[in-house]
C-alpha cells in the first residue's frame, strides 16, 4: 500500500508530521542549547582560571590554559591523568572526559560539579607554580 503523499520533507529536512509544523528544538532554530556538558565544563574552567589570575597575576599573567578531550596515550601506572602541566611551555591541559566521568562525587549535581572541576583546576595550577593547592586559593579551593 503506497503512502500517503502528505508526508513531505521540508527544506530543512525534518518531517510536517500531522501538520503540526516542523519539530525543532526547545530553544528555538536560532538560538543555542541551553546547556551542554562542553559548555558547562568549559565555563567552571574559565571562572576557575580567572579567579586564580585575579589572586597570582604576575605569576599567571604567561600561562595557557587549555582543555582537552582524553589523555593522549594508554593510562599509567598511576591512572587516567585528569591534567597535564608543562612548565617549560607555561601551559596546563585540562582532560574533559576523565575529570567528568571519573569523579566519584557524594552529591551529582551543578554546584558539586563545578566544585570538583575547579578543585582541578586548582589543583593543575598548584602543580605548575609549585604550590599546594590551598595556597593559592584559600578561600575556595575544595579538596574531593
Amino acid at each position: 500500500m503506497p503512502r500517503s503523499s502528505r508526508r513531505e520533507l521540508t527544506r530543512t529536512g525534518y518531517r510536517d508530521r500531522h501538520g503540526r509544523g516542523i519539530r525543532s528544538a526547545v530553544t528555538g532554530p536560532h538560538l543555542p542549547m541551553l546547556h551542554s556538558r562542553f559548555s558547562f565544563f568549559d565555563a567552571c574552567v574559565g571562572s576557575g582560571i580567572e579567579y586564580l589570575r585575579s589572586l597570582w597575576p604576575e605569576e599567571l599573567a604567561s600561562v595557557r590554559v587549555e582543555i582537552g578531550t582524553t589523555p593522549p596515550g594508554d593510562p599509567g601506572a598511576a591512572g587516567v591523568e585528569r591534567w597535564r602541566v608543562d612548565r617549560r611551555a607555561r601551559r596546563v591541559v585540562l582532560y574533559r572526559v576523565p575529570i567528568e566521568r571519573m569523579a566519584h562525587l557524594h552529591r551529582d549535581d551543578d554546584w558539586h560539579r563545578r566544585s570538583y572541576i575547579e578543585s582541578c583546576v586548582f589543583r593543575a595550577v598548584a602543580e605548575l607554580l609549585g604550590r599546594d593547592p590551598w595556597e593559592i586559593a584559600p578561600e575556595r579551593y575544595r579538596h574531593f
